[in-house]
């Protein structure tokens, strides 16, 4: 049974939404309109009729530019594609206001240190929406895997989105399963195991992509990575091997709504109190740089 939430002793925080596409109205609108901690002020999109759906069934502003949206909003979450949100958060960072941000940062290793630099030059609070690290299965499988003595590893991220639907279409299609997949598996591998320090990539990226990590204490991980095989449903799974009995991770049977409430309750926690978070900008660029490391290994 989950522990209800202590009550929310701060205002919400008032924050603006960049994007309206399936991501954004399935997960962003949705969850920072369900407060305590945060209320949904405004959206932005390059369509105005999408702005306008996502934006009606919570009563928020539907601004007509990106400036208009900073006007009104203390906060910034990004559902846009890897180009746009490098494009603009560090614009939003340069008027103040703390930035949600998506995984990967950016395209590319140059435009997410552009994001995280802005960050940090502008001392703003950034979070990453990186899900599954906010469900209490997850942080215990962390918490469990600081104690082993880990050799090797072995993990999956599989699912067929990228088939067809709602997000098989843009950046997704062009850059596979590496960079939208990749990012989960490497930061858990890298926070479970210990830094990763070099990749080999075998495989298309936008079919199946396989990844071998040597971390800095010399355990050596596999990770296997596609969103265009035809699953049942999206397999998720982390085995940590060593000295003790196998350590497993499977998402399997963990209900993705128990991520929002933690990722809102830290984000607007780290806004009040200006305390940096622990997945933030800086974060988002340590995975850009595995990402790196594995497209040219």
């Amino acid at each position: 049974m989950t522990t209800p939430a202590a009550p929310w002793p701060h205002r919400p925080v008032e924050v603006g939404l960049v994007g309206a596409g399936p991501w954004a109205r399935a997960m962003h609108a949705r969850v920072l309109a369900a407060g305590p901690e945060t209320r949904l002020s405004a959206v932005w999109a390059r369509r105005p009729e999408a702005a306008e759906q996502t934006a009606a069934p919570y009563g928020a502003h539907v601004a007509a530019s990106f400036e208009e949206l900073l006007d009104r909003c203390e906060a910034v979450a990004f559902a846009v594609p890897p180009a746009v949100q490098a494009e603009l958060a560090p614009l939003a960072a340069k008027r103040g206001k703390a930035l949600l941000l998506e995984k990967p940062l950016g395209p590319d290793l140059s435009a997410a240190r552009r994001v995280a630099d802005a960050v940090a030059e502008a001392g703003v609070v950034s979070q990453l929406v990186l899900t599954k690290r906010y469900h209490p299965a997850t942080r215990e499988f962390l918490r469990a895997a600081r104690t082993l003595d880990i050799v090797g590893a072995r993990s999956c991220y599989l699912h067929g989105a990228f088939l067809g639907g709602d997000f098989a279409t843009g950046w997704r299609l062009e850059h596979g399963a590496l960079l939208d997949l990749g990012p989960h598996l490497l930061d858990l591998l890298d926070t479970a195991i210990a830094p990763i320090t070099a990749i080999r990539r075998t495989g298309d990226p936008r079919r199946w992509t396989e990844l071998t990590c040597e971390h800095a204490n010399g355990a050596v991980s596999q990770a296997t990575l596609s969103g265009s095989v035809a699953v049942p449903r999206a397999l998720t799974t982390v085995e940590l091997f060593g000295s003790a009995e196998p350590l497993r991770y499977d998402t399997a049977g963990i209900d993705h709504e128990e991520c929002w409430p933690p990722l809102r309750r830290e984000f607007a926690t780290a806004v009040r109190t200006n305390t940096p978070a622990e997945l933030d900008a800086g974060r988002g660029l340590r995975l850009q740089e595995l990402l790196e490391l594995a497209a040219h290994g």
